[in-house]
């Protein structure tokens, strides 16, 4: 039973953690129609300014002022780079931001070097936030924070702890869904920004400066990347190597989700989270499984290497199986308006 609770927290804490990243993306896909390819590595950057940040005054002050950095640095690449190419076409625009992408990979290991950092969260977010103690008598007892050691060593007992950095992880990507939508359906900057994306010569008519929106817009998505950056950070690994762990996952929630869609983006995150997480957790290939119910197995289907593949191996090519199921059979996605 705790395999099941925590393997489906680990998942759901992933899974918003892809959202955080998705949804800056998907922010800037709705409303610019770019595909912002170097959007990762603003996540990466934005760990390593937190990172830097947290060293001189603090991880609470990195969680607020990294964000605000890259969000600057978006805007201006957006005002300096971007607008001067968006009006050549989508072409251009990917090519910008895939340039950028090498760029900032460059600059990260110049400054920062190329093995990882110890970027360590708040001191009260170093323990678990709660822990799950499997009596063989009692059955499932949980406890907030850690426990005493002596109540794990006891015999028949299996103590699971849940880390607090995970569980901070949700509660931001959590705040983070509820502000997005409170900013886009019920304030006025939503409703421009809402305007802007199907009727922009009315919302310049009405003199609303619709560059000067854009720019705004695409550094709130890169300060959203930055957010995501300084927590996943701390909370897993910091290190040159973290966009591109992340970047190809983007693109397949954003696709699963529907090209443009938040709602599309949190479920497709959720899902892919618990995909991967429960694949990892389970050792069992089908012919385990088969076996595990009693059937019988020909010795032939047993020596088959593909059917002997356990689903730890592959559950790194199951969110890419997803999206192909997902092109195939409905290309717009969840949520999506527009096919991928």
């Amino acid at each position: 039973m705790e395999f099941l609770i925590i393997s489906a927290l680990n998942g759901v804490s992933y899974g918003l953690l892809l959202f955080m990243l998705s949804a800056g993306f998907t922010l800037i896909f709705s409303m610019m129609g770019v595909l912002n390819f170097a959007h990762a590595s603003f996540y990466m950057l934005g760990a390593y300014i937190g990172y830097s940040v947290a060293q001189r005054v603090g991880f609470w002050p990195a969680l607020v002022l990294a964000p605000l950095v890259l969000g600057l640095l978006g805007a201006l690449f957006e005002r300096l780079c971007l607008r001067k190419v968006h009006p050549l076409g989508h072409v251009p625009e990917l090519l910008v931001t895939f340039g950028l992408s090498y760029i900032l990979l460059e600059v990260v290991q110049l400054i920062w070097g190329r093995t990882a950092v110890e970027f360590a969260p708040a001191e009260i977010l170093q323990g678990p936030a709660f822990t799950l103690v499997h009596h063989a008598r009692d059955g499932l007892d949980v406890f907030l924070g850690a426990v005493d050691p002596a109540i794990c060593r006891a015999e028949g007992t299996v103590c699971t702890p849940f880390p607090a950095t995970r569980a901070f992880m949700m509660a931001v990507a959590l705040l983070m869904l509820i502000a997005l939508w409170l900013l886009l359906r019920h304030s006025r900057i939503g409703l421009v920004i809402q305007a802007s994306l199907t009727h922009p010569e009315m919302v310049e008519a009405l003199g609303h400066n619709l560059p000067r929106v854009w720019m705004l817009v695409f550094g709130a998505g890169t300060g959203l990347a930055g957010l995501a950056g300084v927590i996943g950070g701390s909370t897993f690994v910091t290190q040159p190597g973290m966009a591109a762990a992340v970047g190809s996952l983007i693109f397949v929630v954003v696709v699963v989700g529907g090209l443009g869609s938040l709602s599309g983006a949190f479920l497709a995150s959720l899902l892919i989270g618990l995909i991967q997480t429960f694949a990892v957790g389970l050792d069992h290939s089908l012919v385990s499984l088969v076996q595990q119910f009693g059937l019988p197995v020909s010795s032939a289907l047993q020596a088959n290497a593909l059917l002997s593949l356990k689903l730890s191996q592959v559950a790194p090519i199951l969110p890419y199986l997803l999206l192909v199921l997902m092109l195939i059979f409905r290309p717009r996605g969840l949520f999506g308006t527009r096919e991928a």
